[in-house]
């Protein structure tokens, strides 16, 4: 199995998220998003505001990183932090984790994992077993005058 040789960049977000913080931030990890194949954590403990602006810069991120064919990950949210990004939907969108420690982990045991969901579980095999009539019904009954609809 492959590991990741690629370094993982861990940026630590800071306590504000508002337009002028937010432009600051997206600034200063430029030369980290514009690397060849990024892989990016951002630590969100110390953030304890962050509005829409702050989103946007999260998705202008992972925009440039999925266009570099990298990747961002969430580490230890601020329960500020958790709300806005559940609030806004946005949290979905992004792999988070509970420290940066196991964001980082995470990306050198990013192919086992990716594997095993090209491996079906036993029991999605029977489903394939199944005759498709089960599912859409058989025309037969659909012709036979005696069975009203």
């Amino acid at each position: 199995m492959e590991s990741s040789k690629r370094p993982v960049v861990v940026k630590r977000m800071p306590e504000k998220m508002n337009l002028k913080q937010a432009r600051d931030f997206f600034k200063e990890v430029q030369p980290f998003l514009n690397s060849d194949r990024p892989q990016i954590v951002f630590d969100m403990s110390r953030v304890r505001h962050i509005d829409a602006a702050g989103v946007d810069v999260l998705l202008a991120c992972m925009r440039t990183i999925v266009r570099r064919d990298g990747d961002l990950k969430l580490a230890a949210l601020s329960p500020q932090a958790a709300v806005v990004l559940e609030l806004t939907r946005t949290g979905r969108l992004f792999e988070i984790y509970d420290t940066s420690g196991a964001a980082v982990k995470s990306f050198s045991s990013f192919l086992p994992n990716a594997i095993k969901h090209f491996y079906p579980h036993p029991a999605h095999e029977a489903l394939s077993m199944v005759s498709p009539e089960v599912f859409v019904g058989d025309d037969e009954d659909q012709e036979r005058p005696d069975r009203a609809a």
